[in-house]
């Protein structure tokens, strides 16, 4: 059976023409970890074994780990050393229930949090002014905020309502369709178009992933039971994180 320093061994993967020597240490710890040579809570070499059995540079060992934190692959606690990261369930995500990220971590036993990064009145831009019914002289209630799951980087949600709907968006502190309802504005049903994207930097570095990830972008038009547009929601999810899921009906066969 391979040990972990067999498995380090640069002769199965370091090559003159590889690349930086410190990516090359990386990507051979990421094979490891997505083939399940390592598994999650595994501990690794400290450093300066790693190094020797490579012939690396501390140096090159430490970024190579560095990156690999960055990525959430392998965590370090003071005084263990590096390990695997533990392994992380993903979130199934129904579409066929219009509900909240709170409401949704809650029901699945996780601890939601938010990191808000935009709340207020704003300046509608156009597309935003067209989908709310805006006037030329109106403002819309802006939030934008980095959701959390057992303080793990989930979504990035940026939501835009008319100001009549949502006059206080301070007043979100948590879930937006808790303060909705409160009001009676809750809606009723949405439309959403998902996509698939490679995700920016910015949005990259929130998440706490690679640039160029894959992502899933969501684009949520929500009404009132009378048919009034609410709200008009733009999320970016992680692709590692989440898989949405929905239930198809068959049409009655036709005789």
């Amino acid at each position: 059976m391979t040990t972990v320093a067999e498995f380090l061994l640069p002769e199965e993967w370091l090559t003159p023409d590889g690349g930086p020597l410190y990516v090359q240490l990386r990507k051979r710890i990421e094979s490891g970890i997505a083939s399940g040579f390592l598994v999650p809570d595994m501990p690794l070499p400290p450093e300066r074994d790693i190094a020797g059995l490579t012939g690396l540079s501390r140096v090159t060992v430490r970024k190579a780990i560095a990156e690999l934190v960055e990525r959430r692959l392998i965590v370090q606690k003071q005084g263990s050393g590096s390990a695997v990261a533990s392994a992380r369930p993903r979130v199934e995500q129904t579409l066929s229930r219009l509900t909240s990220f709170t409401e949704d971590m809650t029901r699945r036993g996780f601890r939601s949090d938010v990191r808000w990064l935009e709340r207020g009145l704003f300046m509608p831009a156009p597309d935003e002014a067209l989908m709310l019914g805006l006037g030329a002289d109106d403002q819309v209630a802006r939030i934008s905020r980095l959701r959390l799951a057992d303080d793990r980087p989930m979504a990035i949600e940026r939501a835009a309502l008319p100001p009549d709907v949502l006059p206080d968006p301070l007043a979100v502190t948590s879930s937006l369709y808790k303060v909705l309802g409160e009001r009676g504005m809750r809606p009723v049903r949405a439309m959403q178009r998902i996509s698939a994207i490679n995700l920016s930097t910015e949005d990259a570095t929130l998440l706490g992933v690679r640039p160029q990830a894959a992502g899933l972008r969501i684009e949520r038009i929500s009404f009132l039971k009378e048919g009034r547009v609410i709200e008009l929601t733009r999320s970016i999810y992680r692709g590692d994180a989440y898989d949405f899921v929905a239930e198809l009906r068959l049409p009655d066969a036709v005789a």
